[in-house]
């Protein structure tokens, strides 16, 4: 989902309103119910509570940590969330709980693992049939969200490469919806300027060599 050229960041902007009526958000109470069957036992629930929510932990993780550890940290996530549901307060509360688990996980990957290296043999996994050009295009925007701030980085990159909507974004992670938009509107205006700046530079080491 994630745009393979700089001019497309601009148009992208345009489907960032949570408040958009069409777009319908997961209300935290559908969750409460699935989540006590998980809690008591019920795998088929916690089935569909993975189906729920992999989106979102796949975002936060992908946000945090190279492309290539990101699957299996995912099942990690969800599997540390399974061994721990007796820990969660509020069954309403699973999302936020959720992603502070794969946060965490991604924090512990960081202090174990080698510093994350360029990005441009990784995103090929995003489209297999892309052109080499589009595949380094598509990197450099990915590289250019992954330089951002740590907040507009999560929310931009579950918008634009999971393809989460803005109440689904606040209602999956428990951020407001002026949260989200605002994280969306900041976020995507540095983006924009990241990106605007990169030919420059891109220019001035061509006139070196």
């Amino acid at each position: 989902m994630l745009s393979s050229s700089r001019d497309s960041a601009d148009s992208m902007a345009a489907d960032l309103d949570v408040n958009d009526p069409n777009r319908a958000a997961v209300e935290p109470s559908e969750d409460e119910g699935i989540v006590q069957a998980a809690r008591d036992g019920d795998r088929i629930a916690f089935g569909s509570l993975y189906q729920r929510y992999a989106r979102m932990v796949h975002g936060v993780l992908l946000a945090k940590v190279p492309f290539a550890d990101v699957d299996d940290l995912v099942q990690d996530t969800f599997v540390r969330a399974l061994r721990n549901l007796s820990g969660l307060r509020e069954n309403g509360r699973f999302g936020p709980w959720l992603a502070a688990i794969a946060r965490n996980l991604a924090n512990d990957h960081h202090r174990h693992a080698a510093p994350m290296t360029e990005l441009d043999h990784e995103i090929a996994a995003f489209d297999s049939g892309s052109s080499p050009d589009t595949e380094l295009s598509a990197a450099g925007v990915l590289d250019a969200i992954r330089i951002l701030p740590d907040t507009y980085r999560e929310t931009l990159i579950l918008r634009l490469v999971e393809g989460m909507t803005g109440p689904e974004i606040a209602a999956h992670t428990g951020l407001t919806p002026g949260s989200v938009r605002v994280n969306l509107h900041r976020g995507m205006q540095q983006l924009r300027a990241s990106l605007k700046l990169r030919p420059q530079s891109a220019h001035r080491r061509e006139g070196t060599k």
